[in-house]
């Protein structure tokens, strides 16, 4: 059975999403991402230590129900939003009255940007949903025409999130996997080995996924194409040692293309590339986010992976790693682990952080504006 949602329901959410950005007489593209509007700086000047920190964090809760100290978060304005997964959902009908309940507590909230409301709804194996996308990325891409099968699939992740008032993909996933077998192809979560048709496929899924309202994220920058299947950065650190070349003729390749395609998320992975940063994970290196800001010349919101990943077991605490992605440019922070508390720990210890003066605050608060500006055009 499809999980569509009726068009005529499709339809009002882009409508409202439309009318609210046309209201707000919201900058686009460049413009957007890389200035400070005064408004936003009142704002954050508005907001308490922790609120103001909260305006980068995303949180996680175990099972159905959101815990009372989640849903006081948003209240309050604690956090910028919400990360589901397959153990948060039962059906349809039950996440989608849990998403109108927080909605409900973020109406109190002193920050009146809708809440970013975010899954993994790649297609294939790898959905928390019901319903499309049906197809995984290598279906799409081994298809006689991966470019129709392409819209087809974001246009349903579009859809079927936004009916159920998710406005977040953490998809397509634009790494060019390497061999049969291997970390990204073992799931089947990559469209090719062809930097060329990754490019083309992930576009088109992002082009039709946000047309349904639901923003796109393009991961995991600058690629995890080459990691063999046993280097998986959840479970442990991964070095790839492809050339500077290499990743940026084949690698970075589909991020050209996703960034002209307007994806509104980039996340970046957590293996370290030794040819851009020999001592940092992707995530938590300035060089590499300063290889899709400057020489890419991506100007939207960069997200991290999952922030209790075992990539980053040498790096701390929640906390010295919420403050080290931070410090490198990261604008979100995925604290994913299906704990409340976790996500407390970040936001509490990126407001230390700016009061002692360790983060930059006026950096914060510019990655804290383009965050902003996603949320108010959703």
């Amino acid at each position: 059975m499809s999980a569509t949602p009726p068009l005529s329901r499709r339809g009002a959410l882009v409508a409202g999403a439309a009318a609210l950005a046309g209201g707000l007489g919201l900058a686009t593209g460049s413009e957007a991402a890389v200035r400070m509007p005064e408004n936003a700086r009142l704002r954050a000047a508005a907001l308490s230590p922790q609120q103001r920190a909260a305006q980068c964090v995303i949180h996680s809760y175990p099972g159905l129900t959101p815990p009372a100290s989640l849903m006081s978060a948003i209240k309050e304005g604690r956090t910028a939003g919400v990360i589901f997964f397959g153990e948060n959902i039962d059906n349809l009908s039950q996440i989608e009255s849990v998403i109108q309940s927080m909605n409900a507590a973020h109406a109190s909230s002193p920050v009146k940007q809708p809440l970013l409301l975010m899954t993994d709804q790649e297609g294939g194996a790898i959905r928390r949903l019901p319903g499309e996308p049906v197809m995984s990325a290598k279906d799409v891409g081994a298809s006689a025409d991966p470019h129709q099968w392409a819209d087809f699939t974001g246009s349903g992740a579009g859809m079927n999130l936004a009916g159920v008032g998710m406005n977040v993909n953490l998809a397509p996933v634009l790494d060019v996997y390497r061999a049969d077998g291997d970390f990204t192809d073992q799931y089947e979560r990559s469209y090719s080995k062809s930097a060329a048709a990754v490019a083309s496929c992930g576009s088109a899924f992002i082009t039709t996924q946000q047309s349904a309202g639901v923003a796109a994220t393009a991961k995991h920058f600058p690629g995890l194409g080459p990691a063999s299947a046993s280097q998986n950065t959840d479970l442990r650190s991964v070095t790839l040692t492809t050339s500077a070349a290499t990743l940026r003729s084949v690698d970075e390749a589909p991020y050209r293309d996703a960034i002209a395609a307007g994806t509104k998320l980039v996340m970046l992975s957590w293996a370290v590339y030794t040819a851009l940063d020999s001592s940092r994970p992707a995530g938590l290196s300035p060089a590499v986010v300063g290889e899709l800001r400057n020489r890419l010349g991506y100007t939207g919101v960069t997200i991290t992976d999952a922030l209790e990943a075992g990539a980053l077991q040498p790096f701390g605490s929640t906390s010295q790693r919420a403050v080290l992605a931070a410090a490198a440019g990261m604008d979100l922070v995925l604290c994913s682990s299906r704990s409340v508390s976790q996500g407390d720990e970040a936001v509490t210890a990126l407001s230390e952080a700016l009061t002692s003066g360790r983060l930059d605050g006026t950096a914060f608060d510019a990655a804290a504006a383009r965050v902003s500006a996603l949320r108010a055009g959703l």
